[in-house]
């Protein structure tokens, strides 16, 4: 016989306790197994309650995990920027997302790194950063995050006077890290990841 334990005042000796069930009467062995069974058959249910079947599932058909759609992959490519100086895309857009190679202060008039020092390169490190969202179909209100690399961490601050003129409201999450050389030693590289503009 099988009863919660609620309903029990007293036992006897040979009665076997498992979980929340007493189950009494019977051989020590046979009440075990008997005690065992009725936990499982317990625990089925419970599981089955737990996690119910969806029930807009059509007949016949998988309810196993859906299956990954393949995102479409643009490549980002304008003369309003300077061209790669290596084997890489200006940017590449997956989805919603724009991901652009890193920028730095070369002129795409003239293929040269601009004069007039850090504060020029970093105006123009954002100017190309800029026309490489556009051409991707978003703009600077749409970045969520960017990384700048410094030659010099001395120029931090300069570095915040010209980012605050391009992210005049509600900046991007930033990460600005110190290396040891920039290519064609640039003093500043950005690059972004940034929304596709519906």
């Amino acid at each position: 016989m099988f009863r919660p334990k609620e309903s029990i005042h007293e036992t006897t000796r040979s009665d076997i306790r498992v979980g929340s069930f007493l189950v009494v009467g019977g051989s020590s062995l046979h009440l075990l197994i008997t005690a065992m069974k009725k936990l499982v058959s317990t625990l089925v249910v419970f599981a089955s309650l737990s996690f119910p079947v969806n029930s807009q599932t059509s007949p016949g058909k998988s309810t196993g995990p859906k299956k990954r759609v393949a995102t479409a992959r643009r490549v980002i490519k304008t003369d309003k920027a300077p061209q790669g100086i290596g084997v890489y895309s200006q940017a590449i857009v997956a989805g919603e997302l724009v991901f652009t190679s890193g920028q730095i202060g070369i002129d795409p008039k003239t293929s040269q790194m601009v004069d007039g020092g850090f504060e020029a390169q970093a105006d123009q490190v954002l100017r190309n950063l800029a026309a490489v969202l556009e051409a991707a179909g978003s703009d600077m209100s749409q970045v969520l995050k960017t990384t700048v690399f410094l030659a010099d961490l001395e120029d931090f601050n300069k570095m915040n006077e010209i980012y605050r003129r391009h992210f005049k409201e509600d900046p991007p999450a930033r990460s600005t890290v110190q290396v040891a050389r920039l290519p064609r030693n640039a003093l500043i590289e950005i690059e972004a990841v940034a929304l596709v503009k519906k």
